[in-house]
């Protein structure tokens, strides 16, 4: 009888749908940015926005999709980036700089969001129409009575901060708290086609918007013609303009400078990779390898970059040639809703009203763009919340790092919506205020990318490997200076993401050390038939000692013998099995220990690799043992050093406090004392 680990069970095939429906589930996230990107385009960059968002638009079909391109064809299904860099960076500083980017990720999902669903708010509470605004006058009004409740400072501070905006968001938070039932399932075909519906009618009417904008600035050259002048002559109207100069160098310089501001519209492409599970592939697709599915998603990576790219440029163009700059920095006004404000027939900057653009534009097309809008950006935050729960937990599970009660349950879920009302109300449900953020984890998270990607071109050495390695190590500079850059600008950025980091690598960390002493045993492997039948017939045998034996010790097989015996007088007619065990990588958590066993002088040595901790592959020996016959004797030495720094070994490097830990693990896995194997340490 041999013990080997079972095969793995087949997973069923899951909902799966052509990738062009797929287009809804990454537009919630992509496309949605459209609603607030156009207004702060123009904030940050001035009349310079279109160049700067032209610059953005390069690096995402320069830069962002190649990289993606690259990580659908290397990467599982759904594992994005960070399978890719598990795979190539080992051993814990491997998962440290995995625990590090889904700190970002969580970042970067959090404030998606809670960016979302301010702008959501901010779409509800700045819709022009009379009856609308009356009842939003009625409630401040309530707000501004209860203020007066209460005589102290206190209170008619706690009434302050509570306003239209944040109030509005809030709900909205908790609303989609409701979509908990929803999002437990995933990708579902619900999901799937409520997506596509509300990103299909929510490009359709900016694609009017914006078509509209286009046709009449087409009709009217000398708007653009005027717009180009300003340009040349140096009147960005940007606030500390860092070049002075109105040439054409400093124009593009100051373009590609402003670029950090406008990140936003880089966000989506690890959503792309993570939907892989949904996306359709071809007849002969294998689940080792499924070429169609990888084709299909790079489809889409495309299709949606480009898309994106042309929503971005018109969206950029139309703000800023046709919207006044006041309006777009006047709350209440164009402020983070740019095109729902000419969906609205909002005033133009020359005075005229949006309706010349299309008589259709008014208070009915904008209130139906709201709440396309709204429903756009509120099930943005649920698609990310898909997203946070299938790539956080699966990674966490592997390194032993989530517990499971806490995984069947969804948890994370739970801590990530309590996280999203913390975030909401520390940055007062402000766009603005959480774009740098938001903005730091979407490009931190294509850097990274972009470094797998590098690492994983290099693999193996080579001159031509290493020179095709060099356009992603580029791609992987050009962003870690735009992560500087928003750092530099935006300290408390990094802070705000720092804070999740810990917060993921704390709890990670604290997961593991409960869960050290699980079994964490998959099965044996043998290298050889002979190793098996071996290992059979010894345990038929009922070999009744086990002696562990540190490979390179100070002592060979035949002094470690000696001294067991002396020491713990063992009769020498009794037969004795040495184990020796070498840890590969005592940063994975299960394992699946590769046995050889040989034969030196009569003396039987079972030698153990491929494994992650020596105490887990004893007590598993002995377990396999006690299975047949008698359980056996496993005889330990006194190992030095403190108990603490020994407990320390154990859960970094796999080894330390090794005897009793084996005990605890026998005492936890067999529950009859007759049955399980006898620890003695001397």
């Amino acid at each position: 009888m041999s013990t080997t680990s079972a095969p793995p069970a087949t997973t069923p095939p899951g909902y799966r749908v052509p990738w062009p429906l797929i287009i809804g589930l990454i537009g919630l996230d992509y496309f949605s940015t459209l609603a607030y990107q156009p207004s702060i385009a123009v904030q940050a960059a001035g009349l310079l926005a279109p160049l700067a968002t032209a610059a953005v638009v390069l690096l995402t079909l320069l830069g962002a999709l190649p990289i993606y391109y690259y990580v659908a064809g290397r990467s599982p299904p759904g594992q994005g980036s960070f399978s890719l860099l598990e795979r190539n960076v080992d051993g814990w500083r491997g998962k440290i700089i995995i625990l590090i980017l889904l700190g970002f990720c969580a970042t970067n999902f959090v404030f998606t969001r809670t960016l979302s669903t301010a702008d959501a708010a901010v779409h509800v509470v700045n819709n022009p129409h009379p009856g609308w605004q009356a009842q939003l006058d009625a409630f401040a009004d309530a707000g501004r009575t209860a203020r007066n409740w209460i005589d102290h400072p206190a209170w008619r501070a706690i009434c302050d901060f509570w306003n239209r905006q944040l109030v509005t968001t809030l709900l909205l938070l908790m609303v989609h708290f409701l979509f908990w039932p929803i999002v437990w399932y995933g990708f579902t075909k619900r999901m799937v086609r409520v997506s596509l519906v509300l990103v299909a009618l929510f490009l359709i009417l900016t694609a009017i918007i914006l078509g509209s904008g286009l046709v009449y600035m087409l009709r009217h050259r000398d708007i653009f013609d005027a717009w180009w002048n300003n340009v040349q002559v140096g009147d960005w109207q940007i606030a500390k303009p860092v070049w002075a100069k109105n040439d054409a160098s400093s124009i593009v310089a100051m373009a590609v400078w402003l670029l950090p501001k406008l990140a936003l519209g880089l966000s989506g492409f690890e959503m792309s990779l993570i939907v892989m599970p949904v996306v359709r592939g071809g007849r002969g697709d294998q689940a080792h390898s499924p070429a169609g599915v990888v084709a299909n998603t790079r489809k889409l990576l495309v299709f949606s970059a480009i898309f994106m790219s042309i929503f971005l440029i018109g969206s950029a163009l139309v703000t800023t040639l046709l919207l006044s700059t006041t309006a777009l920095i006047t709350p209440g006004q164009a402020h983070e809703r740019a095109l729902a404000y000419i969906a609205h027939g909002g005033a133009l900057a020359d005075g005229q009203t949006a309706t010349v653009l299309n008589p259709v534009f008014g208070p009915i097309f904008g209130s139906v763009y709201d709440v396309v809008t709204i429903l756009v950006l509120c099930l943005a935050g649920a698609c990310v919340s898909l997203g946070l729960r299938s790539v956080l937990p699966q990674f966490l599970m592997r390194f032993g790092m989530e517990l499971r009660w806490a995984n069947a349950i969804g948890f994370i879920y739970f801590v990530f919506n309590i996280l999203n009302l913390v975030v909401t109300m520390a940055f007062k449900a402000s766009v603005e205020a959480q774009r740098s953020a938001y903005a730091l984890s979407v490009v931190t998270l294509i850097g990274a990318a972009a470094f797998a990607v590098s690492l994983d071109l290099q693999r193996g050495g080579g001159f031509w490997r290493t020179l095709r390695a060099v356009p992603p190590l580029l791609v992987t500079v050009v962003f870690a200076a735009t992560g500087l850059a928003i750092v530099l600008r935006s300290p408390s950025s990094l802070l705000i993401a720092a804070l999740f980091v810990l917060t993921v690598i704390g709890s990670s960390f604290v997961s593991r050390w409960l869960r050290a002493t699980e079994y964490r045993f998959k099965g044996f492997e043998f290298a050889e038939e002979r190793d098996r039948l071996l290992w059979d017939t010894i345990r038929y045998l009922n070999y009744s000692v086990l002696v562990p034996h540190r490979p390179g010790g100070r002592y060979d097989l035949v002094q470690k013998e000696k001294r067991i015996r002396e020491r713990h007088r063992i009769d020498e007619h009794v037969p004795i099995i040495f184990l020796e065990v070498i840890v590969e990588d005592a940063s994975d958590f299960m394992h699946q220990p590769r046995i050889e066993i040989r034969e030196e002088e009569r003396r039987y040595c079972i030698r153990v690799t491929r494994c992650a901790s020596v105490a887990h592959v004893i007590a598993a020996i002995g377990l396999e043992f006690s299975k047949i016959g008698h359980p056996p004797e496993i005889h330990f030495g006194w190992s030095e050093g403190s108990a603490f720094v020994n407990t320390l070994k154990f859960l970094i490097l796999g080894e330390g406090n090794i005897p009793w830990l084996v005990h605890d693990l026998l005492r936890r896995h067999e529950s009859d004392p007759l049955r399980r194997p006898r620890v003695i340490v001397g």
